[in-house]
């Protein structure tokens, strides 16, 4: 991309810089005639898009190479690697390629499946011999395989039809004979367990789905436009709102762990794109709805010399038939054209992956894209092209051509590369960049199974701190998700199960108050400055919530220094934190906050907290529009910002060292007693409730996990906690999380107030998920069964 953004002309670079809205047609067909001329553009497009030159096509040695180091693994009995190359294999191999007689596809699918059997992974060796029989029904192997599988799950019905089928289709006696052998073992234990029903269920993400009975509704706001309110008082943690994505990307750093249709991470037992090495899904259905395709032919070849029962026929046709039928979702397939010469995710921003697949949604409704305003129009989103950067829009301006031109060589005529449709396709994209949410998932960094020791001695070296972060996975467009509005101190919360957009309320709210999210960090991460920027940077709006409209207490503190009068316990910024005087002004009045509204409460002990930390900004003096940084804003002395900032370089150091040893595992007492002492540094020199304690207070709990010393570990998770219920609301989801490192600490411990921690968490994430709680992180029902299992004792 770099060398077509070199080749152009600076004085088309100029008139695209300059560009509007209006002059956008005219601004990009003047490119679209220079690239028409150039070499490079066509070699771009023709990388993307055509199958004969394809990037990442399908290679049938390649395949048989892994598939060789596959089975030099299971020779060794390696099964771990071997389950690896022969995945590796199946992302290779050509769905048509066949070797001595048999499907490749079908044989790397059973090869898979018997090492899942050796791992012990019972259910993924049944779905790939399944996979395997659906491409060839009569793969005797399969059979058998799915066979000895379903009898060691004590599927014994099952088992025995399998292997009837197996011993049927087998050619050669001695075989026959063992299978047959076999079979006659299982008929037996069948027969003891009849009366006995067996029934097995997949596990159904929607099972804890509630019923929502809140009307929303969109109105427009002088600030902010259009928003979302509800027509009635919601009460906290209701479900407000459920959706399926218009169209959504996997992003790049996932693409080998998560599946590219539904973002849950990937199985053992991956299900490679049938056209391309990149795509990867976690089922078939996956599979089918994001190309249309099932992974694999069909085999043609059949034993027609075998007869057997219309009961095992009729069993063979329930497992080998696809449960997806391909002519039913190839009009609805997400992106099937992306996999023809590229996977486009894989080198296209994610963005433009995404007008991609809104404007083949266009494409297969209206069967073709003109020259009207239909593709704005059809998901009517706000955009910011006029207030974007030059460089923006150049590349705004590149990467629709090549984007339409793709498409235009899967669709032929039904797409038309002209100026309208590339100013349509630009606007398209400033709305994705402007409305696009990231889909987000809960990640553990606990141990896989809390062992909790007899001895706290037991324990040492072992000892982990359960941390929960957010990874996001995807990119998407939610059609009414995007119209609730920003703030930085939000009301509800967004989550996601699979790709479905939930949102749920976080307080009370009244009727017609706004319901807004977070897009970005939130009050008691960053301050207001820093939130602005962000979000002018990347929305290009500047926000106007009432958190950043007013002074809050968690800007106050998050990054202040300590008076250094004693006993005064006003903040020292290091910078304005005051945008405008207005702001300054705006100070939350404790005598006008009265009121049995929780929320109006909860603002009425901000300001009592504000006033202790900066009792300045509450005097309507000339004191007041004279703030600055160095001065503390409760007795008005002054701090010499420049000596703090030497003073406090070797304690920062010493922090940033601390994490690297726990990221390591390689923490030491002599870097334990260095943090320690920074640790007093930080606390004489900052205010008490700055983050930066906070942090390396974490840190230090952590440490001391790794080190086994379980008591100073829960003692430095405390004080951090201390000071995060200060800059976040006692329910926020923030204290929630840091809650299951300390009860993780605590039942390490044998601490019997692990059960009282247990319960806050539980009401915090209820109150953020409600009853999908236990299914976005799982984890927390092990720590409820071990909590109860130390009080039962």
């Amino acid at each position: 991309m770099e060398e077509l953004k070199s080749a152009i002309p600076p004085s088309l670079k100029r008139l695209i810089s300059e560009s509007t809205v209006s002059a956008i047609p005219s601004t990009s067909s003047s490119l679209l005639q220079f690239f028409r001329q150039l070499p490079q553009f066509h070699q771009v497009v023709g990388d993307l898009a055509d199958r004969d030159r394809g990037l990442c096509g399908k290679n049938k040695e390649s395949a048989l190479e892994f598939k060789r180091s596959g089975n030099d693994c299971f020779a060794r009995a390696d099964y771990a690697n071997a389950l690896h190359f022969y995945s590796k294999a199946l992302r290779d191999a050509p769905s048509d390629a066949d070797v001595l007689g048999r499907n490749l596809v079908s044989t790397l699918y059973l090869n898979r499946a018997t090492v899942s059997h050796r791992l012990g992974l019972l259910e993924e060796c049944l779905r790939d011999c399944r996979r395997a029989l659906v491409i060839s029904p009569h793969y005797t192997k399969a059979w058998y395989r799915r066979g000895k599988a379903n009898a060691s799950l004590g599927n014994c019905e099952d088992a025995v039809r399998d292997l009837s089928v197996a011993v049927n289709l087998e050619l050669t006696m001695v075989e026959k004979r063992r299978i047959e052998s076999e079979l006659k073992l299982y008929m037996d234990r069948k027969e003891e367990r009849d009366g006995l029903l067996h029934s097995a269920s997949k596990n159904n993400i929607n099972s804890a789905a509630e019923m929502f009975h809140t009307q929303l509704e969109c109105v427009s706001t002088p600030t902010k436009g259009r928003g979302m309110v509800s027509v009635g008082d919601i009460p906290p943690s209701s479900l407000l709102h459920i959706e399926e994505p218009y169209s959504a990307v996997i992003l790049k750093h996932c693409r080998d762990t998560h599946c590219h249709f539904c973002f849950i991470e990937l199985p053992a037992d991956i299900v490679p794109c049938s056209s391309c090495t990149i795509a990867l899904y976690c089922s078939e259905q996956c599979h089918v709805q994001a190309t249309g395709q099932k992974a694999g032919s069909v085999s043609k070849s059949r034993h027609n010399h075998i007869s057997l029962s219309g009961d095992l026929e009729k069993y063979i046709a329930d497992i080998t038939l696809s449960d997806f039928c391909t002519e039913q979702t190839e009009h609805n397939s997400e992106h099937r054209h992306e996999c023809r010469g590229v996977n486009w995710p894989l080198v296209l921003p994610s963005e433009i992956v995404l007008a991609g697949r809104i404007l083949m949604k266009l494409v297969k409704q209206a069967r073709h894209i003109g020259g009207s305003s239909s593709v704005v129009e059809n998901l009517d989103l706000c955009h910011n092209y006029g207030d974007l950067p030059s460089d923006v829009k150049l590349y705004l301006h590149i990467h629709s051509i090549i984007l339409l031109y793709c498409l235009q060589k899967y669709c032929g005529s039904q797409v038309q590369v002209d100026g309208a449709n590339l100013s349509q396709c630009i606007i398209l994209i400033c709305q994705i960049k402007v409305n696009s949410i990231a889909i987000v998932r809960l990640n553990s960094l606990d141990a896989k199974e809390l062992v909790v020791p007899s001895t706290v001695s037991s324990f040492a070296g072992n000892a982990l701190t359960s941390t929960i972060e957010q990874v996001k996975v995807g990119q998407a467009i939610y059609s009414a998700g995007s119209l609730f509005n920003h703030s930085c101190q939000p009301n509800i919360h967004a989550y996601f199960l699979s790709r479905t957009l939930y949102v749920r309320s976080t307080e009370y709210v009244a009727a017609g108050y706004p319901l807004e999210l977070s897009y970005g960090p939130q009050v008691g991460q960053w301050d207001c400055k820093d939130r602005q920027q962000l979000l002018k940077n990347q929305y290009s709006f500047s926000c106007q919530c009432s958190s950043c409209s007013s002074i809050n207490f968690s800007d106050l503190v998050l990054n202040a220094f300590r008076c250094s009068k004693p006993n005064c316990f006003g903040v020292v910024l290091d910078r304005s934190l005051f945008h405008d005087k207005q702001m300054v002004s705006q100070c939350p009045d404790i005598h006008t906050t009265c009121s049995s509204d929780p929320h109006m409460q909860i603002r009425k002990l901000k300001s009592e907290e504000i006033k202790r930390v900066a009792q300045c900004v509450f005097e309507q003096t000339d004191f007041v529009h004279d703030i600055k940084p160095g001065v503390c804003l409760t007795c008005g002395s002054r701090v010499n910002l420049e000596k703090l900032a030497e003073t406090l370089n070797e304690a920062t150091q010493n922090s940033k060292r601390l994490k690297d040893a726990i990221v390591f595992n390689q923490v030491s007492a002599d870097t334990i007693s260095y943090s320690l002492r920074s640790l007093d540094l930080l606390r004489s020199k900052l205010h008490a409730y700055n983050k930066k304690i906070a942090e390396l207070e974490d840190n230090l709990a952590q440490a001391f996990c790794l080190l086994g010393e379980l008591q100073h570990a829960k003692s430095h998770c405390k004080a951090s906690m201390q000071i995060l219920e200060k800059l976040y609301d006692l329910n926020h989801i923030v204290i929630g999380n840091e809650l299951v490192k300390l009860a993780s600490i605590q039942l390490s411990l044998g601490d019997a107030d692990t059960i009282d921690t247990i319960k806050q968490v539980d009401t915090i994430f209820l109150l953020y998920y409600g009853s999908h709680a236990d299914i976005i992180f799982p984890q927390l029902e092990n720590l409820k069964r071990e909590a109860i299992k130390l009080v039962v004792q």
